[in-house]
């Protein structure tokens, strides 16, 4: 019999029914994080093309190499996570619990650059409620940094989420907590949120930082 089997709830008959079961409630979760940050999006794609002159002076302020810097860490984070679900599937405890130590202290790498970034566009007066000394002329300019803060804080939180999930997952390897192959699908499910965090910055990047820069 499948080890699986002894982990199922009550409302499952078989681990293969669960397994499907999870999936399809984690797609289904990922789907509505990805219909809320399409929205964003949307309403940065439209501001481009409504208010170009303003947006390109907003992002003519924007340090997106410090940006793009901090997308590599992110992204090598998400990496490591799948080096997790492999290790898993190999049922390798110290493997698993080095890579999610290393996923999740890229993800504060991440969180931390961020902050220094808002700091320093703070101290420039580029973010919302800076007052005269900001060096953005046009209303609609600082207006797109407010939509910039809205949606990098957002994105911020979900960084945070996976942080604290890998960090949860390499504490419940530590204690003995994570039995494999039995919990291996709680790993994947992980995974699949850090890759999501990481697909929403792959088009945030772009889309806030590169499109409309001025040449």
């Amino acid at each position: 019999m499948d080890v699986r089997e002894g982990y199922l709830a009550e409302h499952f008959q078989t681990a293969a029914q669960q397994r499907e079961a999870t999936y399809l409630g984690m797609w289904l979760f990922l789907a509505t994080e990805l219909m809320m940050f399409g929205v964003l999006l949307l309403v940065i794609c439209y501001y481009r093309f409504a208010h170009p002159e303003a947006v390109a002076e907003a992002v003519g302020h924007m340090h997106f190499l410090l940006a793009g810097f901090n997308s590599a860490l992110l992204l090598t984070g998400s990496l490591c996570m799948s080096l997790v679900v492999r290790a898993s599937r190999l049922q390798d405890y110290r493997q698993m619990q080095l890579w999610l130590l290393l996923a999740a202290l890229l993800g504060l790498g991440f969180l931390g650059l961020k902050g220094f970034e808002y700091a320093w566009e703070y101290r420039e007066g580029l973010l919302p409620n800076m007052g005269d000394e900001s060096p953005l002329t046009q209303p609609a300019a600082r207006l797109y940094m407010n939509i910039y803060l809205l949606s990098t804080g957002l994105h911020g939180l979900h960084v945070l989420i996976a942080v604290v999930l890998a960090l949860g997952m390499a504490a419940r390897i530590h204690f003995g907590h994570m039995k494999l192959p039995e919990r291996a699908i709680t790993l994947e499910m992980v995974g699949l949120y850090w890759h999501l965090v990481d697909v929403i910055w792959i088009f945030l990047y772009p889309a806030l930082y590169l499109l409309g820069r001025p040449a």
